[in-house]
């Protein structure tokens, strides 16, 4: 039996035939909200059954028990709001109890159906989940730049958002289960990531494809930082991995379209419960999962999931300690395989690998595959020439 959705359905918002019909024609007369691109990206993943059991933007019972308790209303496990802000002064012209139209630049995407509107405590969602109110933070920038006011209530999609420039591996929920099913995978580990995959990546990858039957690599492909690797680089990189280092009938490729939130430990278990409805038994957990700066500890993402009875979060988390090459193990290995020090690891930080991208310098191949660094520096000589410099 493939693994349950969270909350038993797969929900599906999507309406077709004459039900679609009949709402559009009523939207156009409808007042209208334009969403933001996390706001859109969150609305597509409602409609499909990715954020399952949510079958719209959250209400004020919700939301208050994901940031006071980590659950919905009914009990489930849930640690990040999902919802809908709007300026007090926009907030005036809506009353619950009526539907209005979400749009996608001018095109109507959905019908809200307005249950309930209130104001939020930004400082309280701030430090309940993203555990700081430090303004530096990327997930609290987004939140203060927000509408102070929360719309909720479920929603009907009959125009589904645009699809991004990936679309070929944007696969729906429902898709991945099937595909799952066809490929006779029964346990199925999901990689979260929005970065290029380097050794360690690759490394964890494979050691949990040693248990399962497959894998989903499932990078995140929504709105992330300004100073994140773009997109299309990162799924060149993906591409050129798959083609060359690992098993294609063991490893599927598609995108996770969600925006990030450096949520740290509580985004690992929202990551967890969304990749159980794409139909995976086991998610990944590495080191500073979902992290940014030094908000989180290195550990944080795994010691969450102790909040937890494993049964109702269902899926199977596999954590991994730091991977690195050991010059003296002569392979690759983490902090729970290797007795050596420092010294014989190759480590690299982020600002070291930048730095030597943008002097047009190749990582050691211990660190990353040549062929991933020499699109990542080609893309770092395009930026730069872009801006001038």
């Amino acid at each position: 039996m493939p693994i349950s959705p969270h909350g038993g359905v797969l929900i599906n918002r999507i309406v077709v035939g004459e039900e679609r019909e009949k709402i559009l024609d009523k939207a156009e007369s409808l007042e209208r909200i334009h969403l933001s691109a996390r706001e859109i990206s969150d609305l597509d993943m409602i409609a499909v059954g990715a954020l399952s059991p949510l079958e719209g933007f959250m209400c004020r019972e919700d939301y208050n028990m994901v940031l006071d308790l980590k659950r919905l209303g009914n009990g489930l496990p849930w640690t990040i709001p999902i919802t809908l802000s709007v300026t007090r002064e926009e907030a005036a012209q809506y009353k619950a109890g009526n539907d209005i139209a979400l749009c996608e630049n001018d095109k109507i995407v959905a019908v809200l159906h307005l249950e309930e509107k209130w104001e939020c405590d930004k400082q309280k969602e701030a430090q309940a989940v993203f555990l700081t109110i430090d303004k530096a933070h990327p997930g609290v920038q987004y939140l203060d730049a927000s509408g102070e006011i929360l719309l909720g209530g479920k929603i009907t999609v009959i125009n589904r958002p645009a699809p991004g420039p990936f679309k070929d591996y944007q696969l729906d929920p429902i898709e991945t289960r099937i595909l799952f099913k066809k490929k006779g995978w029964k346990r199925i580990v999901a990689f979260q990531t929005r970065n290029p995959i380097h050794r360690a990546h690759e490394y964890i990858q494979k050691c949990a494809l040693e248990m399962v039957d497959g894998l989903l690599l499932h990078p995140l492909m929504g709105e992330t930082k300004s100073d994140d690797i773009p997109a299309d680089v990162r799924m060149k990189c993906y591409q050129i991995l798959l083609a060359d280092y690992y098993p294609h009938d063991r490893v599927t490729l598609s995108i996770f379209p969600a925006a990030m939130r450096y949520a740290g430990p509580r985004e690992a278990i929202f990551h967890a419960l969304v990749r159980k409805n794409y139909g995976c038994t086991h998610f990944i957990v590495g080191r500073d999962h979902a992290g940014v700066g030094k908000y989180y500890g290195t550990y944080d993402a795994h010691y969450i999931f102790n909040d937890f009875d494993p049964e109702e979060i269902g899926i199977t988390p596999m954590f991994f300690d730091h991977a690195f090459f050991c010059k003296r193990c002569d392979g690759m290995a983490t902090t729970k395989t290797c007795p050596h020090g420092a010294a014989d690891r190759v480590m690299l930080s982020g600002t070291a690998v930048r730095e030597m991208l943008r002097e047009g310098k190749v990582p050691p191949k211990e660190f990353t595959r040549p062929e991933t660094a020499e699109v990542l520096i080609e893309s770092v000589r395009k930026m730069e020439i872009g801006m001038g410099l």
